[in-house]
């Protein structure tokens, strides 16, 4: 086995131990505000502006089924609505209502205090150099 081949599998499995792990933090701080992850994660794609499901998928790496199947529960609970969409008549927009918006707010003071937990583990530079890392990393593997 090369180098190359030893760092990515390495990577491959930091990762997916990683997304195990920022899953589980992500549940533990939605559910308190009757969210879950996967619902926040969508919310979070469209806290800035409304977006097509696929383009939501393609931001967060996941099928355009599953992102799909959450934003009909979103809606559904009021949390999100579906708009027009001025580029494209049959793909609707994914947009925030201002219960889903007030429901992320929720969850910020308990988020805050886990970012400064996880800082002072690392050490605000070095949490820098690590997101300044995967950021790398996940560009690099648009590439291929």
């Amino acid at each position: 086995m090369t180098r190359d081949q030893e760092l990515l599998g390495a990577a491959a499995l930091t990762t997916f131990k990683l997304n195990g792990q920022f899953l589980e933090l992500a549940e533990s701080l939605a559910k308190p505000v009757g969210l879950t992850a996967t619902w926040w994660q969508v919310l979070g794609a469209v806290l800035q502006t409304p977006l097509p499901v696929a383009s939501i998928a393609r931001e967060m790496g996941i099928t355009r089924q599953a992102v799909q199947r959450t934003a009909d529960v979103l809606v559904e609970r009021g949390l999100a609505e579906y708009r027009d969409n001025p580029a494209h008549r049959r793909a609707k927009l994914v947009a925030v209502t201002s219960e889903g918006l007030d429901a992320v707010r929720a969850i910020s003071p308990e988020q805050a205090k886990q970012a400064k937990r996880l800082s002072s583990v690392l050490g605000q530079e070095e949490f820098a150099r690590a997101v300044e890392a995967l950021t790398t990393l996940s560009k690099a593997l648009d590439q291929l």
